[in-house]
């Protein structure tokens, strides 16, 4: 009897994207005060992640682990294990400078240089040796203005002061000036607070469109900021990190009561 073989196909197994940042059991003390306890927490390339919890909870103080912000702080001190694409941050033969280049930060309040519109976009290309020549510049700055929504409303007064702008247009103009010396990652802390609706809908709206070519970080009290912008959202709670998974999740059905607590209104 003729037997009639048989061949089975097995479907290749689903890629894993590495997270393009990485934090492991990550502590902060100033002096001898504990801030953050035991952070892990993977940050997906090319999306946002939303950084929620009361005030004083250990969000920002996490954000700035991500770009050794917590450096200029001489009795701030940090444990654990942070990653850039797989690159120790704390490495001592890594350039804090040129990390920082890597991973841009928006501030809370519009901080614009008291220099023209050209010169705050010029300057971080500028003292990181990223300019060619004066063409290339020029490049630089219509490019991150373009990609900041602002080079429209902007492209006539490009040698008038930043500080002349409106609220919403400084924050834009310090997105555009994070954007300058391409980075790869951008901490947001808190960008629409001190802004309008009609600038925060703008600002959110660029974030979306930033989160295609960029991995961003936000912080943000606003429940309904962090479901609107955000793909992934971690909890944080005196000092803990208490929960993370996708937004839709966090929201819908968290795991944990004090998370529920918090996005119900219950604390914070």
């Amino acid at each position: 009897m003729e037997q009639i073989a048989v061949t089975t196909s097995i479907a290749p197994a689903p890629l894993i994207e590495t997270p393009k940042v990485t934090a492991r059991d990550v502590g902060v003390f100033y002096g001898a005060k504990q801030a953050l306890f035991d952070v892990n927490l993977d940050i997906p390339r090319n999306s946002v992640t939303a950084l929620i919890g009361p005030s004083g909870c250990g969000k920002s103080t996490f954000l700035r682990c991500l770009n050794r912000m917590n450096d200029t702080i001489p009795i701030c001190r940090v444990t654990g294990e942070i990653e850039l694409d797989g690159q120790d941050i704390h490495d001592r033969d890594l350039d804090v400078v040129e990390l920082r280049a890597r991973v841009g930060m928006v501030f809370q309040k519009p901080n614009p240089f008291p220099k023209s519109i050209f010169d705050n976009i010029a300057y971080g290309p500028r003292i990181h040796g990223l300019v060619r020549d004066r063409t290339h510049l020029e490049e630089i700055v219509t490019t991150s203005l373009e990609k900041a929504g602002l080079w429209r409303e902007v492209k006539d007064r490009i040698h008038e002061p930043g500080t002349g702008l409106s609220g919403g247009q400084q924050q834009r103009l310090c997105i555009a000036r994070a954007i300058a010396t391409t980075p790869d990652v951008i901490l947001m802390d808190e960008p629409c607070s001190a802004l309008d609706p009609i600038a925060t809908a703008k600002v959110e709206e660029l974030i979306d469109e930033l989160r295609q070519n960029y991995t961003i970080v936000i912080v943000t009290h606003s429940m309904q900021q962090a479901r609107r912008v955000s793909q992934k959202t971690a909890f944080f709670h005196i000092g803990h990190l208490v929960e993370t998974g996708d937004t839709e999740q966090i929201f819908d059905d968290p795991r944990d009561k004090r998370t529920q607590d918090y996005i119900n209104g219950r604390f914070g």
